[in-house]
C-alpha cells in the first residue's frame, strides 16, 4: 500500500468521491468539500491517500492546531485494507517530521470497533466528551443520531495500549442488547457500548436512542466531573478512572 499526500485537484475529487461511497451522505452534508481539502494542503495542513494498486482504499484531511497539535479532521477508509490503521502511522510519521507532539480527532463513543483501534491499538486517550458536536448528522452511517463525540488525543510519545484486563463494577451494562445505568462507588468503573450501533440504528432506533442517553449520563457524566478513561476492555467497555 502506497500513503502519499494529494496535490492535484483530480485527486481531491476523487477522496471527496470515496468519503460520499462511505458515508452517502445529504448532499448538504458532505464529510469535508474539494475546496477545503485544497485550501488546507496549500496552508500546510495534511492531507493524504491510501492507494492498493492504484486505487485509492482511503483518505485522511487533517490541519494545524494548537500546542504542536494536528487535528485529523476526517479520516475515511474501506473496509479490508488496513488503510485506516495505514493512514494513522503516516499521520504519526509526518506529525513527527514536523515537531508536533499530538494529533487529536473524534470519534463515536457508541462504536466499538473504533474505540478499540483508538485506545488499544493506537494508545490514544479521551480527554474530553462533546455533547450533540456535530448536530444532527444525516448520512446513511449516523442515520440522523446526535453527534455526540469523544476528542481522541494520541500522544506521539505514548506507546500503543493493550486490552485492559480488569474487574471494575460496571455504570453502564450491556444487558441483551440494552443498556443498563447501575450505581457505583468504586474510584474506577466500566462502560459498556453496544456490539454494532450501526446495525442497531437501521434495525432499532429506539435501542440505539436510548444508548446514547445512557452513554451520554455515565460516560459524559462523569467525564464532565473530572474522571479519566484509561483503557479499553476486550469486552468492549471503556476504563474510566475518578480522581
Amino acid at each position: 500500500m502506497e500513503i502519499r499526500e494529494l496535490r492535484l485537484l483530480e485527486e481531491f475529487q476523487e477522496a471527496y468521491r470515496l468519503f460520499d461511497d462511505i458515508w452517502r451522505p445529504d448532499p448538504r452534508n458532505a464529510p469535508v468539500p474539494v475546496e477545503l481539502m485544497i485550501a488546507f494542503a496549500h496552508a500546510g495542513g495534511y492531507v493524504a491517500g491510501a492507494y492498493e494498486g492504484g486505487r485509492l482504499v482511503g483518505a485522511s484531511v487533517g490541519f494545524l492546531a494548537a500546542d504542536r497539535t494536528l487535528h485529523s479532521h476526517v479520516t475515511g477508509a474501506l473496509p479490508g485494507h488496513g488503510a485506516g490503521s495505514a493512514l494513522k502511522l503516516h499521520q504519526r510519521e509526518w506529525c513527527l517530521r514536523r515537531g508536533l507532539e499530538r494529533i487529536t480527532w473524534t470519534f463515536d463513543p457508541l462504536v466499538r470497533r473504533n474505540a478499540r483501534f483508538n485506545l488499544v491499538k493506537l494508545g490514544a486517550r479521551p480527554e474530553e466528551y462533546l455533547e450533540r458536536f456535530y448536530g444532527v448528522m444525516a448520512d446513511e452511517i449516523n442515520e440522523n443520531d446526535e453527534s455526540d463525540r469523544l476528542l481522541a488525543v494520541w500522544r506521539l510519545d505514548r506507546p500503543a495500549g493493550e486490552a485492559a484486563r480488569v474487574t471494575y463494577p460496571s455504570v453502564l451494562a450491556d444487558v441483551g442488547g440494552r443498556p443498563v445505568v447501575k450505581t457505583a462507588g468504586e474510584r474506577a468503573v466500566l462502560v459498556a457500548t453496544p456490539a454494532d450501533i450501526e446495525t442497531m440504528r437501521r434495525l432499532d432506533p429506539g435501542a440505539a436512542r436510548e444508548w446514547r442517553l445512557a452513554t451520554r449520563e455515565t460516560l459524559g457524566g462523569l467525564m464532565a466531573a473530572g474522571a479519566r478513561v484509561t483503557g479499553f476492555t476486550s469486552h468492549g467497555e471503556y476504563v474510566v478512572e475518578r480522581d
